[in-house]
C-alpha cells in the first residue's frame, strides 16, 4: 500500500533555535561529494549518541536530516534483543520482535518530514506496520482514550489520541528512504506520524500503552502542541490518499 502527500512548510512553529551558524561552505562542499556526504554522515550520527547538549543537532548535514536525542547516549537494539510491548487498556497485550513485525502486512507512505527548526526533507519514503493495525490485533477496550508511546533510551515519550492513531497515515516504521531504519534515525523501529511535525516521530520505540487521555509527550511537557499537525493537513480525515 502507498500514500503520498506534500504540504508546504510554511507556519512551523517556532523550538529549539539553532545555536551556531550554519557552516554553509562547508555543507556545499559535502553535498557534491557523495563519498564526503556519507562519512560525515556517520561522524554526525556517531557525535550525537555522546553529546548531551545537543548542539549535534544543529549542524548541517546534506541528507537534510538532524540528530536529535534528549540523553547522553542510546543503546543499540536489533534482531537478537529489540521488542515492542503494546498494552494498557487492551484485550491482548502483545510483544512483538523485529522478526514479528515485519511479518506483518508492510504499508509505504511517502511525505515531506518537516522538523519545528525549519528544516524539511521532502518526498520521504517510509515503510512499516499500520498502528490501527496492531490496535485492532490487540483490541483496545471501549474506555481507551489515546495513546502514550516509551522509547528504549528511556526518557523520551510522545502521545497520540485513539481517533489520530487509526489514521492509516501512522506507521510502526522499520523502513525509511527504502532502507532499514538506523539508529542514529530512530531504529530499529521508530513511530512516524506523517501528517505531524517530526518530534511526533517518536524514535527508538519500545512500548505503546493505550490510555483513558492523552498523557502529554517529552517536549510537550516543555510547551510543543500537543496535537503538532502540519499545516494544511486534513485532520478530520483518515489519512488516505487524496
Amino acid at each position: 500500500m502507498g500514500l503520498r502527500k506534500n504540504r508546504p512548510a510554511e507556519g512551523a512553529p517556532v523550538a529549539r533555535r539553532t545555536m551556531l551558524t550554519m557552516l554553509g561552505a562547508g555543507a556545499v562542499g559535502l553535498a557534491t561529494a557523495p563519498w564526503l556526504q556519507d562519512g560525515w554522515e556517520k561522524a554526525l550520527g556517531a557525535a550525537s549518541q555522546k553529546d548531551p547538549t545537543g548542539l549535534t543537532g544543529v549542524l548541517p548535514n546534506p541528507g537534510g536530516f538532524r540528530y536529535y536525542s534528549v540523553v547522553g547516549s542510546v543503546p543499540r537494539k536489533d534482531e537478537t534483543d529489540y521488542a515492542l510491548r503494546i498494552d494498557g487498556l487492551v484485550d491482548r497485550p502483545t510483544t512483538y520482535t523485529l522478526e514479528d513485525l515485519r511479518a506483518l502486512r508492510q504499508t509505504r507512505i511517502v511525505h515531506d518530514v518537516l522538523c519545528t527548526d525549519g528544516w524539511r526533507v521532502e518526498n520521504t519514503p517510509f515503510e512499516g506496520v499500520r498502528l490501527s493495525d496492531l490496535l485492532d490485533a490487540a483490541g483496545v477496550r471501549p474506555e481507551g482514550r489515546a495513546l502514550r508511546f516509551t522509547c528504549f533510551d528511556g526518557v523520551y515519550t510522545e502521545s497520540l489520541t485513539l481517533a489520530q492513531a487509526r489514521r492509516s497515515d501512522m506507521l510502526v516504521a522499520l523502513r525509511m528512504q527504502d532502507e532499514p531504519i538506523t539508529h542514529e534515525h530512530g531504529g530499529p523501529v521508530r513511530l512516524y506520524a506523517a501528517p505531524m511535525y517530526f518530534y511526533k516521530s517518536a524514535k527508538w520505540l519500545s512500548g505503546i500503552s493505550v490510555t483513558d487521555k492523552v498523557v502529554p509527550g517529552y517536549w510537550e511537557e516543555y510547551g510543543y502542541d500537543i496535537d503538532g499537525w502540519l499545516d494544511g493537513e486534513d485532520r478530520d480525515g483518515d489519512g488516505s490518499a487524496a
